[in-house]
């Protein structure tokens, strides 16, 4: 990677005493200010004279030292950023970063340093924290209280949100797990569900500005999270900030009954160490959607031990339940992955002992022969919760995990997913850390659920797949509420959850109805078209493929076919129309191909006029349904301007490719 500084136009490099700096983005259209008043830090955040964020405050306490007021600024210096990178597994294979770089040292009441740095791309503004000795010889550690850190958008904004759960409730007290319902659309002033906030990623649609044309969107999330430091998420609604007319978000640490009560809420850091990236993507849908800051703040943590493969599996349990964990049925399942040229078949809970270890080891060489590797699933605990499902304890010590993973790594499994984590706390984030560090040396991916949201770990971990950390495709199973809004929930996600990190979602659906029999229990309420269209609008490196054994003499032939040839990983992502929670439509090229996929929530037909450049007067393959949502193939001419006019029905979906 190739990384230098330049000097930035109209900001002096020198170190100055203004009590107010600025930075710019490079294109001059989005503009940061840092200052001081009253002895409290504060941001703001304009986009072509818009007020994004009103003014924001900055700071930390922590056991040396109150950051959070009787501040004065100091100082300040400003650069510029311009590198690339490549990346293999999400939304971009890579991307080009310029950014503005303002560094400004604020001063507390004792004469202590803070150092804030802030990067400004062109729709993207990140900040975090350099901490330092304050003395020479002490302290070398710090432990960090609590972030003053907040967000105060303007009056009228309107937010897509979804709660975080109070700890150690929800089935065998799992939760908080990321898996609380979205609400779209919302006022800020409605509070949280459980009253302690909301999980990122956070989306919110700015009031219109007389003076701006078009909707501004803001997206907060934070990246570059690890074991140093604590997951954080936003706190309810505060009425009162810097100004007396605009309220605000602020940073929140975890709740002291994550982890089973075990455990501080907050962070304990070595000093000299710099805190996580706190992220602010703003302009439109598009630019919510393309965003790649997730990825670019961030460096590789190690090196990959091999050249992970990405691809997608079949998964009996989402229909089959815990019934569908023995031998017999997991060998139809690879007989499926085979049949379909999927690269694997996840075997999930209870294996060890519905199967058995012996047996496992059988099954696992039965699919190399067929060309599929086996994926393995894991309970995480520990002392975290009461989830019951075995294999238990494998995972949470090194000596665990270092001998169950030589044993996976001698059959030839390539892949875990390890459920039910504790929450947000410090000793949590390291033992995600802990497992991929050690997958990594015994060369398997690493699929999480029951767990928190990925910040940035595509990039930091190379065998890092997805995450769950959303209400996924097992409650369509459990309860026909959750089908229902399946169509509401894929919607949103690849404007809030998805555009931040990859989603395992658990699986483009294709059997009718939630029962191994494809006849009983409550059906499916989205068309064929539309999962297989889900299959590109979510994006996480390893997709969940959860066809039964009976789809491959029930599904049309396109269909099959479609699915045997579906990529997983994307060199681009073009935004092309959508609302969160209504529809959306994409395109992603993989190589020289382009797919274009399109996902309907709302109750009427949606007739629209695609602008599609990278197809112009081409002839495409079309997938779409018709008014009876059965799935029809046919072709589309796209015009030279790149025109395409489609149709998707409610709770269907397009593809062009």
């Amino acid at each position: 990677m190739k990384r230098f500084l330049l000097p930035l136009l109209l900001l002096a490099t020198a170190f100055c005493s203004a009590q107010e700096a600025e930075v710019k983005s490079p294109d001059g259209q989005l503009v940061v200010r840092v200052g001081t008043d009253n002895g409290l830090a504060y941001y703001t955040v304009m986009l072509n004279g818009q007020t994004v964020l009103h003014r924001s405050r900055l700071g930390f306490t922590a056991d040396y030292g109150d950051f959070s007021q009787g501040l004065t600024l100091r100082d300040w210096k400003a650069d510029a950023e311009d590198y690339d990178y490549v990346m293999t597994r999400t939304k971009a294979s890579g991307a080009g970063v310029k950014a503005g770089v303002l560094t400004a040292t604020f001063q507390n009441a004792r004469q202590q340093p803070m150092q804030v740095e802030f990067k400004v791309k062109n729709r993207d503004v990140a900040f975090r924290y350099h901490l330092s000795p304050v003395s020479e010889g002490r302290p070398k550690s710090a432990v960090i209280l609590s972030e003053a850190s907040s967000f105060c958008l303007p009056e009228g904004t309107t937010t897509f949100l979804s709660p975080q759960s109070d700890p150690m409730i929800g089935w065998e007290r799992t939760k908080p797990s990321y898996e609380e319902v979205y609400r779209a659309d919302r006022p800020m002033t409605e509070r949280s569900q459980y009253g302690h906030g909301y999980v990122f990623p956070a989306l919110f649609s700015l009031p219109p500005a007389p003076s701006q044309g078009g909707e501004v969107w803001v997206l907060i999330s934070e990246t570059g999270v690890n074991g140093n430091y604590v997951g954080a998420h936003l706190s309810d609604y505060n009425p009162s900030s810097l100004r007396e007319e605009a309220g605000s978000y602020q940073i929140a640490f975890p709740m002291p009954g994550e982890n089973n009560g075990i455990g501080t809420t907050t962070a304990g850091v070595p000093l000299p160490c710099t805190t996580p990236w706190r992220t602010i993507t703003v302009g439109t849908l598009a630019d919510i959607v393309m965003t790649t800051i997730s990825f670019d703040l961030v460096e590789p943590q190690y090196e990959a031990s091999q050249q992970y493969r990405p691809g997608r599996y079949v998964w009996s349990w989402l229909i089959g339940q815990d019934e569908s964990i023995n031998y017999d049925d997991q060998v139809r399942f690879i007989d499926l992955a085979a049949a379909m040229g999927f690269e694997y078949c996840l075997v999930d809970n209870w294996w060890d002992q519905r199967i058995g270890r012996d047996r496992i080891e059988e099954l696992s060489r039965y699919a190399q022969q067929k060309g599929v590797s086996l994926m393995l699933w894991y309970n995480s605990n520990g002392y975290e919760n009461d989830a019951p499902q075995t294999p238990r304890q494998c995972m949470n010590t090194p000596q665990a995990r270092d001998a169950e993973m030589a044993w996976l790594q001698r059959i030839g499994v390539k892949g875990i997913k390890v459920d039910f984590f504790g929450g947000d706390k410090q000793p949590t984030m390291q033992l995600y850390e802990d497992i991929l560090y050690d997958a990594n040396r015994y060369g398997l991916q690493v699929i999480f659920h029951g767990c928190t949201l990925p910040r940035g770990w595509e990039r930091m971990y190379p065998n890092f797949v997805a995450s769950e950390a959303v209400l996924a495709s097992e409650n369509v199973m459990f309860d026909e509420g959750a089908a229902k809004r399946e169509p509401f929930d894929l919607t949103l996600h690849p404007f809030c959850r998805n555009a931040t990190a990859s989603m395992d979602w658990g699986g483009i659906i294709m059997n009718r109805y939630m029962a191994t029999d494809n006849k009983s229990r409550h059906r499916r309420h989205t068309t064929d078209i539309f999962e297989l269209a889900s299959g590109i609008t979510m994006q996480t490196s390893i997709q969940c493929v959860a066809m039964q054994p009976n789809n491959l003499g029930e599904l049309p032939q396109f269909e099959l076919d479609f699915l045997r040839q579906l990529p997983t990983t994307w060199d681009e992502t073009h935004f092309i129309d959508g609302y969160p929670g209504r529809y959306v439509v994409l395109a992603r090229r993989h190589g020289t191909q382009w797919y274009v996929a399109g996902l309907n929530a709302e109750p009427n037909t949606k007739k629209l006029t695609l602008q599609l450049p990278m197809l112009a007067g081409q002839t495409v393959s079309y997938y779409t349904d018709n008014r009876n949502g059965e799935p029809q193939l046919s072709t589309l001419k796209v015009d030279k301007q790149g025109r395409a006019k489609v149709e998707m029905q409610p709770n269907g979906g397009i593809i062009l490719k």
